[in-house]
């Protein structure tokens, strides 16, 4: 799929990747970036990026947090686009979205974001912007402070939205679409285009 539709990214949540799977990750043509889950099975978030894209791995703490950050530079004057995915598990602890907060917050000063991932709030109304737990209002509120818009508009698993994507400028993001599965997954596949001038190399 990816080599038939050219995607310049593609994001993986729930890889279920070890040391074991090194062998079968890689794709022509593409750079991966991987965060495996460490200790127990599941879990573990990657991304594959276009190798004719400048991009650079953004180190973060090792704190238990599943998610990555790469940034893809963008053309002369023009504003790099810094690129996260995300997997926050179903019971997370409120102590490790506290580590995933303080991290979108050290992250904010890149001037264009866009954040993708799984997060598991499926109480959570993004068009009134209302949750009922007191988890996903805080998750809400650190969306807001960091400037971040939700653009699914549409079930990603059965009837819930569990999968979200996010930008902090309008019109940085556009041509969403929610639609078809991979494999045995019961989610489904969110399509988006970035629309920022990034630097490609020729070679």
């Amino acid at each position: 799929m990816v080599q038939q539709q050219s995607c310049d990214v593609v994001a993986i949540r729930e890889t279920w990747w070890d040391e074991s799977h090194g062998w079968s990750t890689a794709r022509d043509g593409y750079k991966l970036f991987r965060r495996d889950r460490k200790g127990r099975r599941g879990g573990g978030v990657a991304l594959y990026i276009k190798k004719a894209l400048d991009t650079i791995g953004i180190e973060t703490n090792e704190d238990g947090v599943e998610h990555l950050w790469v940034r893809i530079k963008g053309k002369a004057n023009k504003a790099d686009v810094l690129l996260g995915v995300c997997y926050r598990p179903p019971n997370q602890e409120e102590e490790v979205d506290n580590l995933l907060y303080k991290q979108l917050k050290n992250v904010s000063g890149s001037s264009a974001r866009v954040l993708v991932g799984d997060f598991n709030l499926p109480d959570t109304c993004w068009e009134l912007h209302t949750a009922e737990r007191r988890q996903s209002r805080k998750f809400l509120e650190c969306m807001e402070d960091n400037f971040l818009s939700q653009l699914v508009g549409e079930p990603t698993r059965e009837r819930t939205m569990l999968d979200l994507l996010f930008a902090n400028r309008d019109g940085l993001v556009g041509d969403v679409m929610v639609g078809g599965r991979l494999g045995q997954s019961d989610h489904e596949i969110i399509e988006f285009s970035i629309f920022g001038e990034v630097r490609r190399s020729t070679g």
